[in-house]
């Protein structure tokens, strides 16, 4: 039988070996070639048998090394045997056919594997250019590339590549690639900001007030309802409960979501969600944040009312006339309810009002 596997010139690890933290990554597709049962250890066909052993080198990564074959000078050599006769060799004879360690997403993409991202940037123009050339030809769609920050050097090579920015946190960018030909299908970025405020009303028809250090001209001596955004994986309720602890230090509970306002071009051409949520103290001394807030009270209802900026914004002015008409029971807000949906298999919270007899009366009230 002849089956060439090997030639004789010498190659650098680098063409050979995919850069990773997984012994069997440097043969992923060794069984592709010659057909057969493959392990990390082993490999044979009808006569023909490959073992490699593997070590670690300074880079972390790992390489077939000297148990059959040796590893010198940057090059690799491999020792084998076909129908009984050795030889040794310095190359695999496999086309670079090597692709970024991925995972399916749910709507025919990947998502590659962020901790499995080669070392070498050079190794990643290669194996980068196989992959979009493997997932084109296994009909993959769209490929999602996570590059944590400490990674940044790999961001040019991939938008050489043809990859475009989706969306950046402190500690890594996202980028995107779609392959079919036509308009891209996945998902833009989050398009939204989620912002809530806290109206909270004591047993004295006081209204808890603060007043910012950092804020508009037209706002200064405003006094206004602690406010603030909801972090990620926050519940509304629970990021409104947050922002009033760490501004003013008073604790409360969550009633009911009053009103949100919904506007758009907000801060960097994103929409804004903002949600009124009226909360029932449970404390009434005041810590007020040093950082942000320059001064907070309890503030008669009445007082709140009538400040200029309130009694001259519709915006304002409506949204203290519904939580008015709520601490008067004459209107219901929207309280939360756990569930689960089998859509997704997730506990999530749905907001409604209950109204559970004609005299009107909320039934979180």
């Amino acid at each position: 039988m002849e089956m060439k596997l090997f030639e004789s010139k010498s190659v650098s690890v680098s063409q050979i070996v995919h850069l990773g933290r997984t012994y069997s990554s440097p043969f992923l597709n060794f069984k592709n070639i010659i057909g057969v049962k493959f392990s990390p250890q082993i490999c044979a066909c009808k006569g023909i048998v490959l073992k490699v052993t593997c070590a670690s080198t300074s880079d972390n990564t790992y390489l077939p090394e000297n148990a059959i074959g040796s590893i010198g000078q940057g090059k690799l050599s491999l020792s084998y045997r076909i129908n009984g006769t050795n030889g040794t060799s310095s190359r695999l004879y496999c086309s670079d056919n090597r692709v970024l360690h991925a995972f399916d997403d749910d709507y025919g993409g990947v998502i590659v594997d962020p901790e499995r991202l080669p070392a070498n940037p050079n190794a990643f123009v290669s194996v980068l250019h196989a992959s979009l050339s493997h997932w084109k030809k296994t009909g993959k769609k769209g490929v999602w590339l996570k590059l944590p920050v400490e990674r940044s050097e790999l961001v040019p090579i991939a938008v050489k590549e043809g990859f475009q920015y989706h969306h950046a946190e402190r500690g890594y960018l996202m980028l995107t690639y779609w392959i079919p030909e036509g308009p891209c299908m996945l998902p833009d970025n989050a398009s939204h900001q989620v912002g809530v405020g806290g109206f909270v009303v004591n047993e004295k028809n006081e209204v808890l007030v603060v007043q910012e250090k950092h804020c508009a001209a037209a706002s200064v001596g405003l006094w206004k309802i602690p406010t603030g955004f909801v972090l990620e994986s926050e519940e509304i309720f629970s990021g409104a409960i947050r922002e009033v602890k760490e501004e003013t230090g008073i604790d409360t509970e969550f009633v009911e979501v009053i009103a949100f306002r919904h506007a758009h071009n907000v801060a960097f051409e994103k929409s804004d969600l903002f949600f009124i949520c009226m909360l029932r103290p449970l404390s009434t001394q005041i810590i007020i944040d040093d950082l942000e807030i320059q001064a907070a009270k309890w503030m008669p209802l009445v007082d709140f009312v009538e400040q200029p900026l309130i009694q001259e914004d519709c915006m304002f002015k409506k949204i203290i006339d519904i939580c008015i008409a709520r601490l008067g029971e004459h209107y219901c807000g929207l309280s939360a309810h756990k569930m689960v949906s089998k859509f997704d298999g997730k506990l999530s919270s749905l907001y409604y009002n209950v109204v559970q007899n004609q005299d009107f009366n909320c039934g979180a009230s």
